[in-house]
């Protein structure tokens, strides 16, 4: 890959991890509830799904969702089904937070154990059929037909992956400054319905996207 290419690409990967998204804010959600620390895991999910969703789209798989009005269906109503699924159990979440919770939670330790918040994160992002479009729709643009294209995958890979990671990372630390704040069954109960909802009204849009739309918040 050309360095000016790799240079698009890499400013197209930055605007694109920090459009606000669903993995952007389970990255808030699970910085605020855990902390920076307990979030590793969360995110290291997210790049999981995201590694799949560049498999996917750079093997042309993810052309048979633009050009499969089922296959495309299929994967939309299970991603934005999930998403709502993640938001609702959010919203219905305890407030209650003891003495002891509350030393878990600056600990970076949570309800969730770190395998959990992995899977949560890896499924956030892999059944996010809007990645998978914007993916097939912008990869032709960095691809060269002339060079090896599994060099050109992996560089992209890297490039995007390094860049989600630093991202998340920092939505998820600007959360955590904040956990101070929500020290109270009251506060706690504000949070978990504004991020529980927020994932619900994501999941929700996922049902109008359609086929060929150009998508500019994809992950």
């Amino acid at each position: 890959m050309a360095i000016h290419t790799w240079t698009a690409y890499l400013l197209a990967s930055i605007l694109i991890a920090i459009s606000p998204g669903s993995g952007a804010i389970l990255a808030m959600s699970h910085g605020l509830s855990y902390g920076v620390r307990g979030t590793h895991a969360s995110i290291a999910g997210l790049q999981a799904g995201l590694l799949v969703i560049l498999l996917v789209a750079g093997a042309g798989v993810g052309s048979l969702l633009v050009a499969s009005e089922l296959a495309f269906s299929v994967v939309k109503t299970l991603g934005a089904a999930y998403l709502i699924y993640i938001g609702w159990s959010q919203w219905r979440s305890s407030s209650a937070l003891t003495a002891e919770d509350a030393g878990q939670l600056a600990a970076g330790d949570g309800a969730l154990p770190p395998g959990r918040r992995w899977l949560t994160g890896f499924l956030t992002n892999v059944t996010n059929p809007k990645g998978i479009l914007f993916m097939v729709a912008v990869l032709p643009q960095f691809i060269s037909p002339s060079r090896l294209l599994w060099l050109q995958l992996l560089v992209i890979a890297l490039t995007t992956v390094a860049v989600d990671t630093l991202v998340m990372h920092g939505y998820a630390f600007a959360a955590s400054r904040l956990q101070k704040l929500f020290r109270n069954a009251r506060a706690i109960k504000l949070q978990n319905r504004l991020f529980g909802g927020l994932l619900m009204v994501v999941g929700t849009g996922l049902f109008f996207v359609k086929r060929g739309q150009q998508v500019a918040q994809p992950i």
